[in-house]
């Protein structure tokens, strides 16, 4: 027998025992094994609770309908639905369904593993955005020894709706919160199901940007996520906000009118109303349909401000921050035609003068304060609350960053709008360098000094999640914040990265010292 010929019964018996993977068993089912690529696997489009449509819209999720044989694991979930203006959050996936509460899992664990586990929960202001979009790709951090799961999760007035009826018919009187019930709905389904995936169910990190470092904000404070979690990221937002949630009165008059727009529709009426009228409703163009969190008694039962005031938080290591230039894209929006003066005197009233130190109008320096006034509202000051407010009360660790490195973006890349502006390290410029891509975008053009920061942010990331400190393995020393003591946080830019004095210190203390009626409550 020649070679050749022996080499082709060989190939021949090699197929012959190969078996294809195994599926594997999660709630509902079988799925199939995702294709091993290099070492990695991706399982994309699980199910983490029943499609909310029909009578279970404005309900909190209910366990995954079982099916038959083996489900796909090849195909992303369409988005929830959202305003097709936010297209540029996710330019690759257009579809959007009512039915839309799914995960996805990256993972290169072998067999018997427990990795940890990073939870991911994507921003878009709770109104828009999508789990599988690409800024949000698990490659990088799977390959750094983690379990990657990012969600969907209702958006908009479908996740946020209040109204008497609703909260009548709840066993726990509450409404409105079904996007913050489907979160920790996607948490039980990770410890119950990551096992199979090489994953520590007892070593989940939760983690989020925009909305969805407020959301982390928000499970940090909420009863009903106690045990879910180990440690929390929160990228640029908090519950702590100047302006205060709705109590569950104000949302549920906020339903009423909503129904009544609709025509005088009952819930029971709503319900029955097509996906697409509902939608179109909401986004008529009326302010006063800006759907988002209430303090509703069940998942939020107070402030999340005064949760962690009073110590009755899920205490867990943190590492949280902002931007450096996260007024860039929001000043327009919080000035309008409004000058620096009219803007402080409207926020801090009588201590506007001293408000003033902090943001000088001077000819050079009006513009910077202006964006910098922007960032403190929306963003920075409500994060640097949430920090400090753990290091007061909690036991566990905060670490703080600044992430200050500009994004390789072309000149166009926000539109005519932001023409010739120079956006810096924008509000959402961190999200690629954390999971370790910087040219994840075909536009984007990163440089070396980009590429090693998002190798270093990528690894410090996973180094929380898998211990909750984020030293070692020769990164920049990263003492736990104290806003008491030295008040030492890490700048994240380029290849100097290193941990500087918390210069903002003093503004943001400001801030928290002087709330608006109601903001402290």
């Amino acid at each position: 027998m020649s070679a050749r010929t022996i080499a082709a019964v060989l190939l021949v018996l090699g197929t012959a025992q190969a078996s294809p993977p195994a599926p594997l068993s999660v709630d509902g089912g079988l799925i199939a094994a995702a294709p091993d690529t290099q070492g990695l696997r991706v399982y994309k489009g699980l199910p983490y609770a029943a499609p909310p449509v029909g009578d279970l819209r404005w309900r909190p999720p209910a366990p995954v309908v079982p099916w038959s044989g083996v489900r796909p694991v090849d195909r992303y979930a369409p988005n929830c639905l959202q305003p097709k203006a936010f297209h540029d959050i996710d330019p690759f996936n257009p579809s959007m369904s009512e039915d839309c509460l799914y995960l996805n899992v990256w993972t290169a664990a072998k067999p018997g593993e427990a990795r940890p586990v990073l939870v991911w929960i994507h921003g878009g202001g709770y109104a828009a955005g999508y789990g599988g979009e690409p800024r949000h790709d698990g490659t990088v951090l799977a390959g750094k020894g983690l379990v990657v799961v990012t969600i969907n999760y209702r958006l908009g007035v479908f996740g946020f709706l209040a109204h008497p009826d609703l909260t009548a018919e709840s066993p726990q009187h509450a409404s409105g919160d079904y996007a913050l019930m489907d979160m920790i709905a996607a948490l039980h389904w990770v410890k119950r199901n990551i096992a199979a995936f090489g994953g520590d169910p007892a070593r989940v990190t939760i983690a989020g940007e925009s909305a969805g470092s407020d959301a982390v904000s928000r499970l940090m404070a909420s009863p009903e996520a106690a045990g879910l979690f180990e440690r929390a990221i929160g990228e640029s937002g908090a519950a702590f906000g100047t302006t205060p949630d709705d109590t569950l009165a104000e949302a549920e008059a906020k339903g009423i009118a909503f129904a009544h727009a609709m025509d005088g529709d009952s819930i029971a009426g709503l319900r029955r109303r097509s996906s697409a009228e509902i939608l179109a409703l909401e986004l008529a163009g009326d302010e006063h349909w800006d759907f988002g969190p209430d303090i509703d008694g069940w998942i939020e039962p107070a402030p999340p401000r005064r949760i962690f005031a009073e110590g009755k938080q899920n205490d867990v290591p943190m590492l949280v921050g902002w931007n450096a230039d996260e007024g860039s894209l929001f000043e327009p929006g919080v000035f309008g035609a409004r000058s620096l003066a009219d803007v402080l005197k409207a926020r801090f009233g009588d201590k506007s003068a001293a408000a003033a130190q902090f943001y000088p109008a001077t000819p050079e320096a009006a513009e910077r304060s202006r964006e910098t006034f922007a960032g403190d509202e929306v963003i920075a000051a409500p994060t640097w609350m949430w920090a400090a407010a753990q290091t007061r009360t909690g036991h566990a660790p905060v670490y703080l960053y600044l992430f200050a490195q500009r994004p390789p973006i072309p000149p166009d890349w926000f539109g005519a709008a932001y023409e010739g502006k120079d956006v810096g390290a924008f509000h959402s410029g961190e999200i690629p360098y954390v999971f370790g891509h910087p040219g994840i975008f075909p536009s984007w053009a990163p440089t070396a000094d980009d590429l090693a920061l998002a190798d270093l942010m990528s690894s410090v990331w996973a180094a929380f999640a898998a211990s909750g400190d984020p030293n070692g393995d020769g990164r920049p020393a990263w003492p736990a914040y104290d806003p008491q003591g030295a008040a030492q946080r890490m700048v994240f830019k380029g290849t100097r990265s290193a941990v500087q004095p918390d210069t903002d210190l003093a503004r943001h203390a400001f801030w928290e010292a002087n709330p608006p009626p109601r903001a402290g409550q």
